[in-house]
This record gives structure tokens, C-alpha cells and sequence, in this order.
């Protein structure tokens, strides 16, 4: 088995995060970039295919020199292989162009992504590889197993999980839970030194769509002052005079 494992360069959740320009263009000074979460749970999921099944195991990021370190530790986790594709990441549909000619070319038998990225958030990358690939799409996916050509996954539903079976070629679009916290992988030493013999080619973008362009970034309003009661009255009071929720 043939599986792409798709990664995105984001930000730490512990960064602080400033714009620059006018706040319409994000500013990556100080900022310390790491495997997107949903995408490290996948990776680690597909290790597990390479360590019982046999299964072979690329990676692919959309993004420049920059993204490099990040690919690096995702090589030395244990994927054999990545692809850099040489484009500044600009929107979803962009990106996702750009991964399903990779995909296409490396005839794939699983395609492994977050359900979304950490930064964005927009969510729609998976479904829209699959959709101009014309694969099969399972989403939200928190359990993935493979027999053959068939691959069974449960995916988070509102209120409760489903179990679904699809033919492979297949995207998956993983989160939190398709394996457990505990197993994700820290790269030692060893395999940070094997990552740099590893192959990680470069390829040039295709000509795709850039449906969307970022015009300007708000950061959340501060929080306001507390007031703090000791009385339930005066508690009463407050939300019915001041904050209008009663």
C-alpha cells in the first residue's frame, strides 16, 4: 500500500500572533512553526500502516524553503519520502489543485489529511482533493483500518460515531482521536539523522486556481473587565441591568 500523507506548516498554538502591512499579511517573525495536529495524527496512523502492513509512506507540503524544518520532522518520524511543492500556500483550493496532481502522478492507494489546518481553519483541502480526483472521501475520521482494498473508518457524528467502509483510492480526513496522544511519535536521534539522507524533492507548481485572497486580519477583541459579587442579589442585578441576559 501507497500512502500520501498530506502536511501543513503552522503556527504553535503557544505564538504570539501579529500583522504586518496594514494587518493584511501575517508576520512570521519569532514564530515557531510545527506539523499541523490533525495532520501528525494521520502521519502517525500511517506509521503504523508502514510497521504492520508494509506500507510505503510519502509526505507532501505546499510551501516554500521555509516549510523544509517541518517536512524534516516529519521525515524523521518515519515517512520515507517527502514532496515540496514550490508554492506560497494562498488559499484551500489552491493547495488542493496542487496536492491532487501529486497525488495523480504518484498513483496513491491512501491519502491521508487533517480534517483542517490549525491556522485557517477552513476545513475544505480534504474534500476537494478528493472531489478532483474523484476518490472516495470519509471525513472527521477518529479510526482508520485497511484490509485489501478496503478501507473502514469511524468518524465523529453529531451525537454519536459511524462506521463507514470505502474502496480504496481513498482521502481521509483525519482529527484527534484516529490514534491516541500517547502514541504520537517524538523524533530521536536516529531518526533525525536518517531524515537528512531521506529524499525530499522539490516539485513546481501547476497552474491553478487562487479563488480567494486574504484583505485584511482582525485579531479577537481583548476580554473585558471582571466584576466580581459575593452576593447573589447583586449578582441578579447585574445580569438584568448591565449585561441584558436575563
Amino acid at each position: 500500500m501507497k500512502i500520501l500523507v498530506c502536511i501543513s506548516n503552522v503556527p504553535d498554538t503557544t505564538s504570539k500572533i501579529n500583522f504586518t502591512d496594514g494587518d493584511t499579511k501575517f508576520d512570521t517573525n519569532g514564530v515557531q512553526f510545527v506539523i499541523n495536529p490533525n495532520d501528525e495524527f494521520g502521519l502517525t496512523r500511517a506509521m503504523w500502516f508502514k510497521e504492520k502492513q508494509g506500507a510505503t509512506v510519502h509526505i507532501a507540503t505546499v510551501g516554500d524553503a521555509s516549510v523544509e524544518p517541518t517536512m524534516r520532522k516529519a521525515l524523521a518520524i518515519g515517512a520515507d519520502e517527502g514532496i515540496r511543492i514550490n508554492a506560497v500556500p494562498t488559499d484551500g483550493f489552491f493547495v488542493a489543485e496542487q496536492l491532487a496532481n501529486v497525488i495523480k502522478d504518484g498513483d496513491y492507494d491512501l491519502v491521508i489529511a487533517g480534517r483542517e489546518s490549525i491556522d485557517y481553519n477552513g476545513g475544505m483541502v480534504p474534500g476537494i482533493v478528493a472531489s478532483l480526483l474523484g476518490y472516495n472521501f470519509i471525513n472527521t475520521c477518529i479510526g482508520l483500518e485497511v484490509d485489501g482494498d478496503t478501507a473502514t473508518a469511524t468518524r465523529e457524528i453529531d451525537g454519536g460515531k459511524e462506521k463507514v467502509e470505502a474502496t480504496l483510492p481513498a482521502v481521509i480526513g483525519g482529527q484527534k482521536g484516529l490514534v491516541e496522544e500517547s502514541d504520537l511519535k517524538i523524533p530521536n536521534m536516529r531518526g533525525i539523522m536518517m531524515a537528512r539522507k531521506k529524499a525530499l524533492n522539490v516539485v513546481e507548481p501547476v497552474d491553478a486556481t487562487k479563488a480567494t485572497v486574504d484583505s485584511k486580519f482582525e485579531k479577537p477583541a481583548p476580554k473585558g473587565a471582571v466584576k466580581l459579587t459575593d452576593s447573589v442579589d447583586e449578582l441578579v442585578s447585574l445580569l438584568h441591568n448591565e449585561a441584558k441576559v436575563i
